[in-house]
């Protein structure tokens, strides 16, 4: 990929402040992100785009923050208090957070933070765009710039564009719940490469996609038009070795020592998070509670250290929080403390590298129990530090290193009994068990740490441009139509096949209501006025239909995929008489289908049957076609019988028939100009059979015989309406 990199995220990884002198500082963030990306950002001519952390900045404090970051690589977005408020303590932690995390109930439905969410990450766009240019690879992080990839596809359809959601992706039934769900999507699919932590938050994001939007999917690619975008899943990994370093150290040995002695042969519970409803603090705290209850001989011998970092301590829910969980705390250690001993030690605040490291070292287990969580990098941190591997680990089922950390105690965070007989486990474990769960974790993190996570991200789009260039070197170019016309003129003898449904004329819910336009009609008119021109409607529709649908008009008709044949002027006839016995049969299985799937519906023609599912719910609708073809295959496996699986509909007919075999009947050595277009796996039999001088056009994406694609059947249209001009 040629161009620079730019990555862009809600922060930038320094913070920017005024000192009360009034000069600018800045501290480099000490996040998991900032480390992973600095491989990227730092390289000579990248950048990194972002918020600094100032609001309602003046253009003198602009200009200085702007001059200084440039050195660094990094490029501002200042903000205004106004604008923080609404798109980022609103829309984004209001809405989107909750939502998101599967706590509806305190999702907010705001229009005017959705408003304020928009023009910011427009604003963010018009950032990229003082720096980017068509070459470059953008990456996109997080949930409070979900609209940016879709903008800046409009701005920079050649560029390169990545995002990665960083926190889970609900199921459909949680997300259609957002007013503005499908503007959220159209935003997201703006990516060529759209990364999720987890399998099922990128299963959950084509869901949404399929049921909303109406895009299929498969293997993990989305078809947009002519448009091929990948979803993935790339776990994030943590710096092992910064942290394994850090356990072995000087300082991180010096604070390790007073903790030894401040708790001597206290075994310690660690649980660090940040001050969220989505952590199970409290829930967390409730178990300790009833471990002590039920277990009163480990009083005195074991102790919680609670660690919650402030977090938007100003919104009400979190200071509800945070109050509840001083309660619970002071009611705990109010109940089971003796005078030497408290259950709870209990800090509200961040603190330094080094002693989280020695408390990482020191503790016996880590419980960490959040309700949902993206990923969850403390778990893996604490693995990393483990470097005398003694310790267990307790991970929530909800969390995303649940997936690759096995290993651990694995528990449901809403299940208070079963916490409490984890940490029982956790404490009574035998050494050399905490040794082997630890090296395999360890072996796990150490391969796939941070920067594996960024190689394997680029790599991924490094993938998907190039099957996109691929599939765009198939697409019909100026240069081709203009090649196409000028062959198309100096022909005298001229034959198009041309596919209906989805090539001709769009698809609809209702198969019977996609009768020709006026558009189509006045089209078809145009070619079939040519005594050059052989125009053949080829179709799997029934001949019943096709020939009233195209009555007047002089075209021969390919009906029910090639089993009757009609030239214009001329009566229908078939192939060869086919046998009708097996329809009973057949026909009852696709009923019992139609009428276990809601929105489905069956369609008999003369020598096959058709199972409809474009009303049905896509993924149902998925789900109960692949059934079918099973049953299918079972009962026709014995029988001379062919199954089809077009665009959203199941198809049994006679092996013999195919388009390929009529279209055949049409194509002669004087044909000087032949064009042949369909738009599914029915059409590809019609490809095979064209001579090398014929000119194939698959409508839509996927692999095919055909020389060509276009996006739809309005470009076929268009195509048409131009080669026939004068």
């Amino acid at each position: 990929m040629a161009g620079k990199k730019i990555i862009v995220s809600n922060r930038l990884p320094v913070t920017v402040k005024e000192s009360q002198e009034g000069d600018i500082e800045f501290s480099p963030s000490a996040g998991g992100l900032a480390t992973g990306l600095s491989s990227i950002y730092k390289e000579e001519g990248n950048l990194w785009i972002g918020w600094p952390g100032m609001i309602d900045v003046d253009k003198k404090q602009e200009k200085t923050i702007t001059k200084a970051l440039h050195k660094d690589n990094m490029f501002p977005v200042f903000l205004s208090k106004q604008e923080i408020k609404k798109y980022y303590e609103g829309y984004s932690n209001g809405t989107l957070w909750p939502l998101f995390h599967y706590f509806t109930e305190f999702a907010k439905f705001d229009d005017e933070e959705w408003q304020m969410y928009v023009m910011v990450n427009q604003r963010f766009c018009d950032a990229i765009l003082q720096n980017a240019s068509d070459d470059d690879v953008i990456w996109v992080h997080d949930y409070q710039l979900l609209l940016l990839p879709g903008m800046l596809r409009e701005r920079l359809p050649n560029a390169t564009i990545g995002f990665f959601q960083h926190i889970p992706f609900p199921s459909y039934e949680i997300f259609r719940l957002l007013p503005h769900r499908v503007q959220i999507l159209q935003g997201m699919i703006g990516a060529d490469l759209l990364g999720f932590h987890t399998y099922d938050d990128m299963r959950h994001f084509m869901s949404s996609v399929s049921r909303i939007l109406g895009y299929g999917h498969s293997m993990g690619n989305i078809s947009v038009g002519n448009r091929l975008i990948a979803v993935d899943a790339f776990p994030m990994g943590i710096d092992y070795e910064k942290f394994e370093q850090s356990a072995r150290s000087r300082k991180t040995h010096t604070v390790l020592q007073r903790y030894k002695s401040l708790w001597q042969d206290q075994k310690l519970i660690l649980s660090i998070d940040r001050l969220d409803y989505t952590k199970g603090i409290k829930r967390r705290l409730l178990a300790l509670d009833r471990f002590l209850d039920a277990y009163p001989d480990y009083k005195g011998k074991v102790s919680m250290i609670l660690l919650v970092v402030p977090s938007r301590d100003k919104v009400g829910q979190y200071q509800q929080l945070k109050e509840e969980i001083d309660t619970l705390v002071g009611n705990i250690n109010g109940k089971h403390s003796r005078l030497n001993w408290m259950p709870i030690h209990y800090f509200y605040r961040s603190l330094s590298f080094p002693v989280l490291s020695a408390l990482y070292t020191r503790s016996d287990v880590a419980l960490i129990t959040p309700n949902r969580d993206g990923m969850n990098l403390v778990c893996k941190e604490y693995v990393a530090s483990k470097v005398d591997r003694k310790g267990v680990l307790i991970l929530s089922e909800m969390a995303g290193a649940a997936k690759e950390l096995s290993e651990a105690i694995l528990i449901n965070p809403n299940d208070e009994g079963q916490i409490v007989e984890a940490i029982k486990s956790a404490l009574e474990m035998p050494l050399e068990e905490q040794s082997t769960r630890l090296l395999d974790m360890q072996q796990k993190l150490k391969r796939y740490n941070v920067h594996k996570w960024v190689d394997r991200f680029m790599e991924g789009l490094t993938v998907i441009k190039n099957r996109q260039k691929e599939l765009d070197a198939r697409n019909i170019s100026v240069s081709f139509k203009k090649e196409l016309k000028k062959r198309y003129d100096r022909a005298e003898n001229r034959i198009m096949f041309l596919d209906y449904d989805g090539t001709l004329k769009g698809f609809d819910n209702d198969p019977k209501s996609v009768f020709p336009d006026q558009e189509l009609i006045n089209l078809l008119t145009k070619l079939t006025n040519d005594p050059k021109n052989t125009i053949v409607v080829i179709s799997g529709r029934d001949k019943y239909t096709l020939n009233e649908w195209l009555k007047g008009l002089k075209v021969d008709i390919v009906a029910e995929h090639g089993v009757w044949t009609r030239k214009y002027g001329e009566a229908f006839s078939t192939i060869e008489p086919l046998g009708e016995e097996w329809k009973e049969k057949i026909g009852g299985i696709i009923e019992r289908y139609v009428d276990r799937t809601p929105g489905a519906l069956s369609e008999y023609k003369d020598y096959s049957i058709a199972w409809h599912y474009r009303k049905a719910d896509p993924e149902f609708g998925i789900m109960r076609s692949r059934e079918l073809v099973d049953n299918l295959r079972y009962m026709t496996s014995d029988m001379n019988l062919q199954i089809m699986q077009g665009n959203k509909v199941i198809e049994v007919k006679h092996q013999e028939v195919n388009k390929g075999r009529a279209a055949s009947k049409w194509l002669s050595d004087e044909q000087d100009f032949i064009l042949t277009i369909g738009d599914d796996v029915t059409d590809e039999d019609m490809f095979k059979v064209m001579p090398k001088r014929a000119h194939t056009i698959k409508v839509g994406m996927g692999t095919t015989a055909a020389s060509y694609h276009v996006k739809s059947h309005k470009d076929v249209r268009a195509l048409l309406g131009y080669l026939c001009e004068l």
